[in-house]
């Protein structure tokens, strides 16, 4: 990338999402001047970046919050998905890009860039389908809209790559729908942001659609057998079957895969047609190919491998939430409502010292576990998952440490204060809402810990839930507390 330009802004939507997250620390690490968009600041403030860039909170829903948002900007970054917000997404995709254009023309925003999907052949999706119809919108008014379209995003953490990661480790031998063997054409995210770096340093706008992609186009089969090769597995042995529809496919990924149903159908959908980037669509004219050349499929599965096992994963598909998510919800404490809150409470004062208690406490979930009762925890989130919920298999994305906003298994964080305090919500269907928390204090040479499980029914089904499982809690919350305590001595 070129050397910033100076007196340009450039606003960034979508800033706690996979590419947004990283496409803020990109450009400020190139010296750009970023402001960014969200519903709500608490879920950057653990960023690294989050001290450099300026927040504009407020929902892309609202044009007040859009008018102040875009006010000043030269490149507006519109990386807004909302797939899961039902079966009218598409309409609601639309509504979102078209208030964005009118607000950024009515702003005088110089240039929208758009990260949307590559849409080619005849067959697509509804999903890809949308991700069109987005760019349509977003070009509806004269401010000039540079639309890149990419396909599968290879990279640790992103939906598509944790996809084909789980389904090639767990199976072996896979019964498969026929679209495994249509052609995609793969791009490593390393690629994704050289080409939206570049898009802030255009000398004049760019109204325009681009299709981008690496140097291989290949079957979904093809990249299976690839990752298994490349982490030291056997052939794969794939059996393809005609009945497994992209309905019952995602079922099927939402049993093997941490990629909730949810999640896994519009990624199958987009799966059904070959998501090939068409020649005659080249950005090479605009933006020249990196120096080094486009990563391969290899190299690109190799790094986020090795990302994964450094655990220096700075974003995932699971830090994004949509705006009528549980967590959105969740924010204040209910009671300021006169609404019931039922508690479990646990409290225990102990000689070890703070540092060691808390250092268990912000490890908690993922490989580690819940300190005792895994069985128990492992057994609700398999029920989650066959309801719909997220489960146990979102793991972490730092085996030790936290940040506000990203996902914790079932829970996001929703608090932290680091070496006081910890504050999960539970993003598992629930009959109501639900919170962890933890509190470390240091009293008279001593350490107090507080651990209390808190939920909010939702009518009678609530509260009944909530007696229900009260047997459970006797059993596990004063293990768990037990087990950090006894952890945290022996690590002392």
């Amino acid at each position: 990338m070129s050397a910033p330009i100076e007196f340009r802004k450039y606003l960034i939507t979508g800033a706690s999402g996979y590419v947004g997250g990283r496409l803020v620390k990109a450009l400020v690490d190139e010296g750009c001047d970023i402001r960014i968009l969200v519903r709500d600041r608490n879920k950057v403030k653990g960023q690294p970046w989050a001290s450099a860039v300026e927040i504009s909170e407020g929902s892309a829903q609202n044009r007040a919050d859009l008018d102040a948002a875009l006010k000043g900007v030269h490149t507006a970054y519109y990386l807004l998905h909302s797939i899961n917000l039902g079966p009218n997404f598409h309409e609601i995709e639309a509504q979102m890009a078209r208030d964005f254009a009118q607000a950024a023309e009515a702003a005088g925003v110089a240039q929208i860039v758009y990260l949307g999907g590559i849409a080619n052949d005849v067959n697509i999706s509804k999903h890809l389908a949308s991700r069109a119809r987005t760019g349509t919108e977003l070009a509806s008014t004269s401010v000039p809209v540079m639309e890149l379209r990419a396909g599968i995003i290879i990279g640790s953490g992103s939906a598509s790559f944790e996809m084909l990661r789980h389904l090639t480790h767990r199976l072996p031998i896979m019964t498969t729908p026929k679209w495994v063997m249509n052609r995609t054409h793969p791009i490593a995210i390393r690629d994704i942001l050289y080409y939206l770096k570049n898009a802030a340093v255009l000398k004049q706008p760019v109204g325009r659609t681009f299709d981008i992609g690496g140097p291989e186009v290949l079957t979904y089969a093809d990249m299976m057998q690839k990752f298994a090769k490349l982490s030291g597995l056997k052939k794969r042995l794939i059996i393809k079957i005609p009945v497994l529809t992209p309905g019952l496919s995602s079922l099927w990924i939402g049993l093997v895969t941490p990629v909730p149903t949810a999640l896994a159908r519009p990624l199958v959908g987009s799966l059904i047609s070959e998501v090939v980037a068409d020649p005659a669509k080249s950005i090479d004219a605009v933006i020249a190919p990196p120096p080094e050349g486009l990563t391969d499929v290899a190299t690109a599965i190799n790094l986020a491998l090795s990302k994964i096992i450094d655990h220096h994963v700075e974003t995932r598909w699971s830090d994004a939430t949509s705006p009528t998510a549980p967590w959105q919800k969740a924010q204040g404490d209910p009671e300021w409502a006169g609404e019931t809150v039922l508690r479990d409470r646990r409290e225990v004062v102990t000689d070890i010292r703070a540092e060691k208690i808390w250092r268990q406490i912000e490890g908690i979930g993922g490989e580690h576990g819940w300190f005792g009762s895994d069985f128990l925890w492992w057994a609700r989130g398999v029920l989650d998952r066959f309801v719909g919920g997220v489960g146990l298999r979102r793991g972490r994305r730092d085996p030790d440490y936290l940040r506000v906003g990203e996902s914790l298994d079932f829970w996001r964080v929703e608090a932290l204060e680091q070496g006081h305090r910890l504050k999960l919500y539970a993003e598992m269907v629930l009959p109501g809402k639900a919170w962890l928390e933890f509190v470390v204090s240091q009293e008279n040479g001593k350490t107090r810990i507080v651990q209390e499980a808190s939920f909010n029914p939702r009518g009678l089904g609530g509260q009944l839930y909530w007696y229900a499982t009260a047997p459970f809690h006797f059993f596990v919350f004063p293990t768990m507390l037990r087990n950090i305590v006894k952890k945290a001595a022996k690590g002392a």
